[in-house]
């Protein structure tokens, strides 16, 4: 993975083309890349993230933020429940829960 102005890249090796195929992966954009090499696909991940905020600029649109910090989670009335009774009885708020039940997940499991 690649970053860049706080936009994160993502790339893949296409075989049969012999391209690096890559997207930004933390945006509802639609930003997307490719180069034959290393020093190309670097190249065309941060042109392609200048040229979606040239464009947003040129609209007069505020670019995309990758990520607010916010996110709704739907949950079942009855897990709902089971999760903040689980919360209040750790001492915690639910949303300092599910943070800290997400945080041991991604460790756990070195997804970062």
């Amino acid at each position: 993975m690649m970053t860049y102005k706080g936009f994160i890249g993502d790339v893949e090796y296409d075989s049969d083309a012999k391209i690096f195929a890559g997207s930004v992966i933390n945006s509802r954009a639609v930003i997307t890349f490719q180069g034959i090499s290393v020093q190309e696909i670097e190249k065309e991940f941060r042109a392609s993230v200048d040229d979606y905020i040239a464009w947003c600029k040129k609209d007069g649109v505020e670019p995309e933020k990758p990520y607010s910090g916010r996110f709704n989670v739907r949950l079942s009335p009855t897990f709902h429940q089971k999760v903040a009774i689980a919360a209040k009885r750790a001492n915690m708020s639910l949303n300092g829960f599910v943070e800290k039940s997400l945080q041991d997940e991604l460790s756990k499991n070195q997804y970062m």
